[in-house]
C-alpha cells in the first residue's frame, strides 16, 4: 500500500488493514481502535462550553485544555495511577517580577509491598499515594487491575499483571491454594464477573511489536526436509507398483 498518497495521521490505521497485522485477532484489533479518555488526574473539567462572566454577565467559552502529561520510562514499570511529569514554568523568588524558570513537577514515589489474591503472591511494586488510594478504594490490588482500563492504568507492568490474572481465572489454576480446594473456589467465584475466554486472555496487555511476534510464532511452520518428501514419495509409487503387480499377477 502507496502510504505516500495518504495523510501521515492515518499511517497506523492504514498499516493495521494488510500483512500480518491484519491477521491479528478481532478483539485485539478492536482494543488498538479503542479511544476512551483517560481520567483526568493533573486538571479537572469544568464540563460545560460557556460560563457566565460574575463581573459583567456576558457568556464566555470555557477552554477545558487537558494538562500535557509526560510518562517516563520508569512509569510503565511501576503503578503510578495515571500520574506522570508535568514541564511548566515558575518565578524566581515566587515574585512575578522576576524571570521565569523551566520546571518539572514529579510524583511522589514508594515502594510497596502489595499482595495479590489470585496470584497468591507479594509483590513489590513502585506506586504513588493516588496509586494506593485507589487500590484502596477497590477493595484490593486484583480488583483495582480488574476493574481498571488500559488508559487509566498507564503501566505495562500493570497490564502483565491484568493478564496473568485474567489467565489464571479462565484456566483456574488448580495451582493456586493446592492443599485447600474450597479457598480455591472461595477466590475464583470472587472475581467470576471478569472471566474472559483464554483465547482473548492471552492477548491483553501486548504491545504491537509483542502481538507481531506472537502471531508470527503461531503462524511459523519449520520447513520439512527434502529426504523426508522424497522417501513419502517412494514409498508412494513401490506401493502403487506392488498393487499394480498384485492386479497383472491375478489376471495371470
Amino acid at each position: 500500500m502507496p502510504l505516500h498518497k495518504y495523510p501521515p495521521r492515518i499511517w497506523d490505521a492504514l498499516k493495521l488493514k494488510q500483512g500480518i497485522y491484519a491477521r491479528l485477532p478481532a478483539h485485539y484489533l478492536k482494543s488498538l481502535q479503542d479511544n476512551t479518555q483517560a481520567t483526568p488526574v493533573h486538571w479537572k473539567p469544568l464540563g460545560v462550553k460557556y460560563k457566565l462572566n460574575p463581573k459583567t454577565g456576558q457568556r464566555e467559552r470555557v477552554q477545558d485544555v487537558p494538562i500535557p502529561v509526560y510518562y517516563p520510562p520508569e512509569s510503565q514499570q511501576g503503578l503510578w495511577g495515571g500520574e506522570g511529569w508535568i514541564s511548566g514554568f515558575r518565578y524566581a523568588g515566587n515574585d512575578k517580577l522576576s524571570n521565569r524558570l523551566k520546571k518539572t513537577w514529579k510524583p511522589q514515589l514508594f515502594e510497596r509491598e502489595l499482595y495479590s489474591e489470585i496470584l497468591d503472591k507479594k509483590l513489590t511494586i513502585t506506586v504513588t499515594m493516588r496509586t494506593l488510594d485507589l487500590i484502596d478504594a477497590a477493595y484490593g490490588l486484583d480488583f483495582y487491575i480488574l476493574k481498571t482500563p488500559k488508559v487509566d492504568l498507564c503501566s505495562k507492568l500493570g497490564m502483565d499483571l491484568k493478564r496473568t490474572m485474567l489467565l489464571r481465572l479462565a484456566r483456574r489454576d488448580p495451582s493456586l491454594h493446592p492443599n485447600d480446594p474450597a479457598k480455591r473456589e472461595v477466590i475464583y467465584n470472587k472475581y467470576q464477573e471478569f472471566v474472559i475466554p483464554e483465547e482473548e486472555a492471552e492477548w491483553v496487555g501486548l504491545s504491537l511489536e509483542e502481538a507481531v511476534e506472537k502471531q508470527r510464532l503461531l503462524e511459523k511452520k519449520d520447513p520439512t526436509p527434502l529426504f523426508k518428501v522424497y522417501v513419502e514419495e517412494l514409498v508412494q509409487q513401490l506401493t502403487e507398483q506392488s498393487l499394480s503387480e498384485a492386479a497383472e499377477v491375478k489376471k495371470s
